[in-house]
Parts: structure tokens; C-alpha cells; sequence
């Protein structure tokens, strides 16, 4: 069986190969170790051989882990977040990447006023508009970021995440990512204060290659470090 170590060496191996093949420096990708239903050994596991982000999809679950781990690692909420779920996390959390709508950017502001803090937020976009993701449309994103950036000053956009339909045609792949990546640029040119557009969070075990090679800046990879786990697990 392949271990986290191993695992970790091929997909480092895979970033750098699809890095260059987009003419850009394997150091401006970020490998974010996906933590959904692994435990804190395999997470310590997968630290003690280079894993420094890791990312989490349930507040709960990010907190539980964050108590025995500390922070040794930088956490992300990459899951979708409800309002009355903010206050556990707002002050353990690196990054949030589902930013996607204003009631939540209110509740994310309304505590990170409370514990004094700037909070770094990636804009969830729907992309492809499939009904089963979270995120806001394309055409909605530029008066989004506005909105933020002048009513929420303890949120700092940092970029925008997406997730592309879990398929094996590459082509609608690549659309998706390179729509983010155009997104971003158009963002980019409106200088939009308080708004940065260097971090692209997309690509999973799946598609991370593709995303890298059309600017992804976070990989968020679970199942080819830790291999496959049953999601049917509750905890």
C-alpha cells in the first residue's frame, strides 16, 4: 500500500511537471492537504513530511483537530459555511475559500471585529451553474467584491475559488478553470481597494494538473495523499 509519504512525492512530482508545462515556478503552488474524515495522526503524518496547509470542509471538524494539532499548520474552511458556525473558527482559520454571500460576509465580519482580526476570504464562484454547487454566478462576482470591499474592512478578498463538474472531459475542465482565471484578471484590472486577486484556489485529486496548468495557485488534494475514505462516515 502506498504510503502519505509516497503519495506526497508523486503529487509534488506531478505539480512541478505541470508547472513547467505551463512555463510557470512549482513554488507558486500550494499543495493544500484535504482533511475531510482523517485523523490527526495521518494529518501529523503528512506534516512531518512537508504538509504545512491543510484544509478542512466542517467548522466542527476543524475545530476538533485544531485543538489536538494547534497551529503547527495553517487551517482553511474550504467547505460552505453557515452563519452560526463563524465564531468557532474566526480565530483558528488561515483562510476561508467559500465566500458567497453577504449574509456570511456580515457574520464574518461582525466576529472577526471581536477577536481584532483580518480575515482572508476566496469568493466561491458557480462557474459551470450546476445546481449541486454552492457559489455565485460569474456575472454576479464584480458587484460582490465591490459590496465587500466597502462594507466589510476586517475581510480581505484574496482571490476566488471554484470546483469544475466531476468529469471525464477535459475540455469543460479546463473551460472552467480558465473562466476563473479570466475572472480574475478582469478583477484584477478594476484595482478594487482591499481586493487582491493572487490566489486561485482550484484542482482537486483529480484535476490538478489541468488547474495548474491554467493558473491555479491552491491544489486542494485529499484523496491522492490519504487515499480513499468513506464519506458516509458521520463524525
Amino acid at each position: 500500500m502506498e504510503s502519505i509519504k509516497d503519495n506526497l512525492f508523486e503529487i509534488r512530482k506531478s505539480i512541478k511537471e505541470a508547472a513547467n508545462k505551463a512555463d510557470r515556478s512549482e513554488n507558486g503552488v500550494t499543495l493544500l492537504a484535504v482533511t475531510k474524515t482523517v485523523e490527526t495522526d495521518a494529518i501529523q503524518e503528512a506534516m512531518a513530511n512537508g504538509v504545512t496547509e491543510v484544509g478542512e470542509n466542517k467548522p466542527q471538524e476543524l475545530v476538533r483537530k485544531y485543538d489536538i494539532i494547534g497551529d503547527k499548520v495553517k487551517w482553511h474552511l474550504i467547505g460552505s459555511l453557515q452563519t452560526n458556525k463563524v465564531k468557532y473558527i474566526i480565530d483558528k482559520v488561515h483562510m476561508i475559500h467559500s465566500l458567497d454571500r453577504i449574509s456570511l460576509a456580515k457574520e464574518i465580519q461582525k466576529q472577526a471585529e471581536k477577536v481584532d482580526r483580518t480575515i482572508k476570504c476566496l469568493v466561491q464562484v458557480n462557474i459551470s451553474k450546476e445546481e449541486s454547487k454552492h457559489g455565485i454566478y460569474v456575472e454576479d462576482v464584480v458587484d460582490f467584491v465591490k459590496e465587500v470591499s466597502n462594507n466589510f474592512k476586517n475581510i480581505k478578498i484574496e482571490g476566488m475559488m471554484t470546483m469544475a463538474p466531476f468529469t471525464e472531459d477535459e475540455i469543460e475542465v479546463r473551460s472552467v478553470f480558465k473562466g476563473l482565471k479570466e475572472l480574475s484578471n478582469e478583477i484584477k484590472d478594476l484595482n478594487i481597494p482591499n481586493v487582491d486577486m493572487d490566489v486561485l484556489s482550484m484542482g482537486m485529486s483529480h484535476d490538478y494538473k489541468i488547474a495548474i496548468e491554467e493558473g491555479a495557485t491552491i491544489v486542494r488534494v485529499g484523496t491522492s495523499i490519504f487515499g480513499k475514505r468513506d464519506y458516509s462516515i458521520n463524525k
